[in-house]
């Protein structure tokens, strides 16, 4: 009885922390995911939707896998993707439109597949021959901290950061989208007069960015904690 009720005073006094978006396409995905969610079937949940999401991006894994062998896999990895920001980003705004949140579920579970998509994701991609596999250790390495340092900043400052500047999900989607397109023409770049991998510039210039934003946001984030926090 009185573990119930601990529980039950827990679940009230929860507070989910403050979102923030201004990554470039923001505001016309809101209205889009809200106008799509008010037309969703009342049997679609938001859990099938995070499903979704998750099987779609190691669909996308697979697909970069299969590149290896025949490019216009790629166009399978572009399609998963899409079905993955439809799983991914419906299933939070379906909750809301219909008022079954369960912010610590929700929270918990989705970043939880967020992480086992991006492996499956990265481990495809490093199979595909289109970028080397240090490149996509990589970028996997860099996007695990920037998602760690968020998920701390998010229970410690009570503010859930869901882009970097101009840059979110959606935007890393259309990327490597428009890169995979890019591939079905040629797989390599070239820059100042040395020729590589297109995706191995493209994964190092995010490697790079990812590193320095982890680098800048926790010491920008201890600054301000170690001030709300003075020593007594």
């Amino acid at each position: 009885m009185n573990t119930h009720a601990a529980i039950t005073k827990n679940e009230m006094t929860f507070t989910p922390a403050r979102r923030v978006n201004q990554a470039l396409t923001a505001s016309l995905e809101k209205r889009a995911l809200q106008w799509m969610a008010y037309r969703m079937p009342s049997w679609l949940s938001s859990d099938q939707l995070t499903v979704l999401g998750l099987c779609a991006q190691i669909g996308a894994g697979v697909g970069y896998a299969l590149s290896r062998y025949n490019r216009y896999a790629l166009l399978l990895v572009s399609l998963c993707l899409v079905v993955n920001w439809f799983g991914d980003s419906m299933d939070g705004t379906l909750a809301r439109i219909r008022g079954q949140q369960r912010p610590r579920y929700g929270f918990y579970v989705d970043h939880m597949v967020d992480i086992f998509g991006s492996v499956a994701l990265m481990y495809g991609l490093g199979l595909s021959g289109f970028v080397h596999r240090q490149t996509a250790i990589a970028m996997l390495i860099a996007f695990l901290l920037l998602s760690s340092e968020s998920y701390l900043a998010t229970y410690t400052l009570s503010r859930f950061q869901l882009s970097q500047g101009f840059f979110g999900p959606t935007e890393i989607r259309i990327l490597l989208i428009l890169g995979n397109l890019a591939l079905l023409h040629s797989e390599y770049s070239t820059v100042f007069g040395y020729r590589m991998l297109l995706f191995d510039l493209g994964g190092a210039i995010a490697s790079i960015c990812m590193f320095a934003t982890v680098i800048l946001l926790t010491v920008r984030h201890t600054a301000q904690l170690y001030r709300e926090e003075p020593l007594p």
